[in-house]
């Protein structure tokens, strides 16, 4: 089957090397191209194309608004394209919250080393958004900062009516809590840690669970999104507006603490050590053999080593299969997995995998996931 797809860009010369680029594999075919986010509007509705590719920056209209009106009008998967720099950052951040599917640096340079490995991983990424679920991006849209779930900026974040303690202070170890029986008749568990995996999709249903959970939310939690060294900074400041918990990038020994967020740093890898009940952060060189960075898998499995048992996983949208090994193990430790459901998934690649290998101890809806974390874990 061939994916049709509309380019909108307003360089001719980037609409020119996108077309040949993505023609030449000869699963795709460039149905049209605009040169600002007004054509692209229109031309999505005239052409219906499978998927669309979009600029951040054109006249007449940004790529944002015009991301924006398709969504309303007709919602079609779109591949962003920006730089990748802290404001490009931002930018395609609320390019993704617009309803865009994935995003891509507009530097070819920056994406590969060479032309055939360009070509690739280009024509890839299209095939990859083109069988996303667009739809779903109304199930993952998030609460606006007005809502309760958000948090006034300067304002102070308690944990368990405590100021925030200090970097440095250790989270407590473990110790079993009476059960408390929620609304689905699971009992509460204490967990050491709660982590969460996900790709494409991801940085809207991260936002979407995170500002579900109090203040005083009672577990530390680890996020792995896969995302470049320059976005991770903007998304961890974005969430930490948004939530009522603390959200940041983790750096090397930090400390897992109640009510805080850590966030993998893009390029690297994120593993936890326990010596001694002192849970630390170890931030390591991202490795050229493994194809995420972060992974998920690697994360997980150290999690797996260091609170056998005491781990909650979850994985939710995305492409590939990253976590499930990591799941697989952290499941053989005892730790109970949860995954994200096909419906209100973008793309249903890394939950499905952990599903299908049977480790998912329940599966649930985007909008189930926050609340089910309230009830089973506070």
């Amino acid at each position: 089957m061939t994916v049709s797809v509309l380019v909108v860009d307003d360089s001719g010369f980037f609409r020119k090397r996108l077309t040949e680029i993505l023609t030449s594999s000869g699963q795709i075919r460039v149905v049209g191209v605009a040169a600002n986010g007004r054509e692209g509007v229109e031309l999505a509705q005239s052409l219906r194309p499978d998927v669309i590719t979009m600029d951040y920056e054109m006249p007449v209209m940004d790529g944002i608004s015009a991301v924006r009106e398709i969504m309303r009008k007709n919602p079609v998967p779109v591949l962003m394209f920006s730089s990748l720099t802290y404001e490009g950052a931002r930018v395609t951040l609320d390019a993704l919250e617009a309803g865009a599917v994935d995003f891509l640096p507009k530097n070819f340079e920056e994406i590969a080393r060479n032309s055939s490995q360009l070509q690739k991983i280009l024509i890839e990424r299209v095939l990859d958004v083109a069988r996303s679920r667009p739809n779903a991006r109304a199930a993952q849209a998030p609460r606006p900062a007005s809502t309760p779930g958000a948090r006034p900026e300067g304002a102070t974040r308690p944990v368990a009516g405590k100021p925030v303690a200090a970097r440095d202070q250790a989270i407590p170890p473990a110790q079993d809590e009476p059960a408390r029986r929620s609304s689905r008749k699971n009992p509460a568990r204490h967990y050491s840690v709660v982590a969460i995996g996900t790709s494409t999709g991801g940085p809207v249903a991260l936002q979407r669970v995170l500002t579900a959970l109090p203040a005083s939310f009672p577990a530390p939690v680890v996020l792995v999104q896969h995302m470049p060294a320059s976005f991770t900074p903007a998304f961890a400041e974005r969430l930490n507006k948004l939530c009522r918990i603390e959200v940041r990038q983790a750096e090397d020994g930090d400390m897992l603490r109640p009510g805080l967020a850590l966030l993998a740093p893009g390029g690297k890898q994120m593993m936890i050590e326990n010596r001694s009940g002192q849970p630390r952060v170890r931030i390591l060189p991202g490795d050229e053999r493994l194809n995420y960075r972060p992974s998920v898998d690697v994360t997980f499995g150290s999690l797996a080593r260091a609170f056998p048992g005491k781990t909650l996983g979850l994985i939710l949208t995305g492409m590939g299969a990253d976590g499930r090994e990591g799941c697989r193990m952290m499941k053989q430790s005892g730790s109970p997995i949860w995954s994200q459901d096909e419906k209100t998934s973008v793309i249903y690649g890394m939950p499905m995998a952990v599903a299908k290998a049977g480790l998912s101890d329940e599966v649930l809806p985007l909008d189930e996931i926050g609340p089910r974390l309230v009830e089973g874990v506070c």
